[in-house]
């Protein structure tokens, strides 16, 4: 990875630096979620399992926690974009929560139709049970409002409870920012935001993510969430090294405590993931060389594979079953004809569906805010997006 420097006399302007980390992973980790959803729904992935069981099993199974990897990034970024320095306080808490669900829902609600879609098409071809049933009117307004798992309704689309945790977690840390800033006054405490951050994980590890019940709200996911908020500040390349470890440890101890109580290896990912991130996470590179061009762009472009990769899969899936042989190899090139479709119609959706919806809705709100003469003035535009690009 190249560390970005600043350009010297006659020399020609670099390519914007990014988080080469941060889009290694999240390149990687949708990867794995493509390849978990076309193993678990089948059925391809049926036959196949007749010459690799052990892989198809790993992937239907183990491979679903790498979404750990966009809950730490989630945090970290998030920590980034409201609260750089970790201390409390946030102002209109409201317009950055608004601002948050306006950078998720349009897209996620084009891609839940086109879910929709989907399922009644491959119905003409094939008979599974990854086919949802029609989806109602009500049940598509709980996935517009990002309440579908709160309110009980079946997911149109797989992965769909995530957008909506994403956005519980980034309301829940707008908030605790908000009332910290009521809380401290006018005496700023250094350290507060951070026991509150490491209070949460706590609670979070060693409670909330034991019980699953508590699985369509953010409680039990800020566990993860938690630990990349911590790993961002405690990176400040600004703070002494002992007080840098002394906040990572902070969230590690709890994790640590709910691995003994209870292992589970999502949270060991986690925690893995936040050390990286603790270490490397802040380390820029440019588009400069042919893989790390790659890397940058899978990551720019990983939200839009996971919201669109699943009505992909599904048809591919429809596709293969009623016009092919099944046959094990026959089937395993359907899976990497829809892995590779799904890469394909992620660029497509991010170019022509996320972000135009993105810059629609962001210059509806910058007009809206012009004409209203009493608003204040609008929060710069948050760069972190959704966690998964």
């Amino acid at each position: 990875m190249n560390v970005v420097t600043g350009p010297t006399p006659g020399t020609v302007k670099p390519a914007p630096s990014q988080f080469g980390l941060i889009n290694l992973l999240k390149a990687g980790a949708a990867q794995l979620i493509v390849l978990h959803h076309l193993a678990f729904y089948g059925p391809m992935s049926d036959h196949v399992r007749i010459i690799f069981p052990a892989l198809i099993d790993w992937l239907s199974s183990s491979a679903r926690i790498a979404v750990q990897v966009f809950l730490v990034i989630g945090g970290f970024l998030a920590a980034k974009s409201l609260a750089p320095s970790g201390h409390a306080g946030y102002g209109q808490p409201l317009r950055a929560i608004w601002r948050r669900y306006t950078k998720l829902a349009p897209a996620f609600f084009a891609a839940t139709l086109i879910a929709a879609v989907a399922s009644s098409w491959a119905a003409e071809w094939m008979t599974h049970d990854s086919i949802s049933p029609p989806a109602t009117l009500s049940q598509l307004a709980a996935h517009a409002l990002l309440l579908h798992g709160v309110l009980g309704y079946a997911s149109v689309s797989a992965g769909a409870w995530y957008v909506a945790i994403d956005f519980q977690l980034y309301a829940l840390l707008v908030l605790a920012l908000w009332v910290g800033g009521i809380v401290e006054g006018r005496r700023p405490v250094t350290w507060l935001m951070p026991m509150v951050a490491a209070a949460g994980v706590t609670l979070s590890l060693l409670y909330f993510n034991l019980d699953a019940d508590w699985d369509n709200w953010a409680p039990y996911f800020f566990g993860s969430y938690g630990l990349g908020i911590m790993a961002w500040w405690a990176s400040d390349p600004r703070r002494k090294p002992g007080v840098a470890v002394m906040l990572m440890m902070m969230a590690l101890l709890p994790a640590v405590a709910g691995l003994a109580l209870e292992f589970r290896s999502r949270i060991a990912l986690a925690a893995v993931v936040a050390c990286a991130l603790f270490l490397f996470g802040r380390v820029k590179s440019t588009d400069q060389g042919r893989a790390w061009s790659v890397v940058h762009g899978m990551g720019k472009i990983s939200y839009s594979v996971f919201l669109i990769h699943f009505p992909v899969c599904l048809l591919v899936n429809a596709a293969f079953t009623h016009f092919a042989p099944a046959e094990p190899a026959w089937q395993m090139l359907g899976m990497l004809v829809a892995w590779a479709a799904s890469l394909i119609a992620g660029a497509a959706f991010h170019r022509w569906v996320e972000t135009p919806l993105s810059r629609m809705i962001h210059a509806l709100g910058e007009q809206l805010a012009v004409r209203d003469v009493h608003m204040p003035r609008p929060l710069p535009v948050r760069t972190n997006g959704v966690s998964l690009r």
